[in-house]
């Protein structure tokens, strides 16, 4: 009888060109999806690499300091040690894919591996020869956020806070009108209104190390605050800091930022706990890293392994399969995934939008 529906449902979903599909029968209400940019597979599924853990290769001011925090013989124990919330709560609770070393290979398919390209495919499910750079050109194409925007049910209830200032260009912020508060704009919407002179007035007066990149810790706080106030239906979290500090060559930087990303992936646990039967939560990159002691620094396509990514999602509708095993997926993939987990079909609207990975959803199997 299931299959019976949800082939009915199917058959209505192509007909009706994107509505609603099996809305009825899904629990998630709410997506949270959280980009870290350029963190590479292999310190999520190795942990901290001993080789870059010096001065000359990875530019670490103490090193024993790095190794005491970072360094266990085990690969297992190394992940944990760098992102404790990744791999006790997601692992257990969700799914984690990408890992080579067990036969899933996640990838990239735009051809250039760096951040617009990337996030384009991840946000419009597909790549787009016209966006091949980082300057800040409005995306001529439709994100999945866009979209969502414009269904019903979801006017003013999709949001994006990012650390990069190019993210209103990729989102088309002017064209979409979906909030974005991005860069070092201010933020806006605090629980507590006292709370926004300190916090902007911070942001104002500390020393910038990246002119168009904002530290992850107040993206994170107005993200945060914002989802309190508003209750929005998708809210699209990027981080940055992870991806600078490798360009930076300072891998000590680089496994502090992506250890803070793990504790605000934990703050977001902890923020959904009274909704979190019905919130998922989508976790992934735009690209992967070069290796070895100056590959990890960079990534493109003249970087050997640049197209690799990996995914984590954990929430009410996804199986608890732990770490995936055996198999292929696509960054185009997940733009449907998140609309098809808020029981939407962003497929149906342009046959170049690849479709939701199997084995996410419940009623799908890998």
């Amino acid at each position: 009888m299931r299959w019976h529906l949800l082939i009915g449902c199917a058959v209505l979903c192509s007909i009706t060109g994107g509505g609603t599909c099996g809305q009825d029968a899904l629990q998630t209400h709410t997506v949270l999806l959280i980009t870290i940019d350029g963190l590479r597979w292999q310190e999520v599924f190795h942990g901290a690499e001993q080789g870059l853990m010096d001065r000359d290769a990875g530019g670490v001011r103490e090193p024993d300091q790095v190794r005491d925090r970072f360094w266990a013989e085990s690969p297992q124990e190394r992940r944990r040690r760098l992102m404790p919330f990744f791999w006790d709560v997601i692992a257990s609770k969700g799914q984690i894919l990408g890992d080579p070393s067990h036969d899933f290979h996640m990838r990239c398919t735009n051809g250039l591996y760096f951040s617009y390209p990337g996030y384009h495919e991840l946000l419009c499910g597909f790549s787009d020869a016209q966006i091949n750079s980082n300057q800040k050109r409005n995306n001529p194409n439709q994100t999945v956020l866009e979209w969502l925007h414009r269904r019903p049910g979801f006017a003013g209830r999709v949001a994006a806070f990012t650390s990069w200032d190019v993210f209103p260009f990729i989102l088309n912020r002017r064209r979409s009108a979906i909030y974005v508060n991005a860069g070092w704009q201010p933020l806006e919407v605090f629980r507590d209104p006292a709370e926004r002179v300190p916090w902007n007035s911070m942001a104002a007066e500390i020393p910038r190390y990246w002119a168009g990149v904002r530290y992850d810790a107040f993206t994170q706080k107005g993200a945060l605050e914002y989802w309190h106030v508003r209750q929005p239906r998708l809210l699209y979290v990027a981080l940055g800091e992870p991806d600078d500090w490798a360009h930076a060559g300072r891998y000590d930087l680089y496994l502090d930022a992506t250890q803070r990303c793990d504790h605000y992936l934990r703050q977001w646990w902890d923020a959904i706990q009274s909704q979190r039967d019905h919130t998922t939560l989508i976790v992934t990159t735009d690209h992967g890293r070069g290796d070895g002691r100056e590959g990890w620094k960079s990534h493109g396509k003249q970087f050997a392994g640049s197209d690799r990514i990996w995914m984590a999602v954990v929430g009410p509708d996804t199986p608890p399969l732990g770490l995936r095993k055996k198999g292929t997926a696509s960054q185009s993939q997940v733009a449907a995934t998140v609309a098809s987990l808020l029981g939407e079909n962003f497929p149906a609207t342009d046959a170049r939008i690849a479709p939701a990975l199997p084995g996410v959803l419940d009623d799908q199997r890998p």
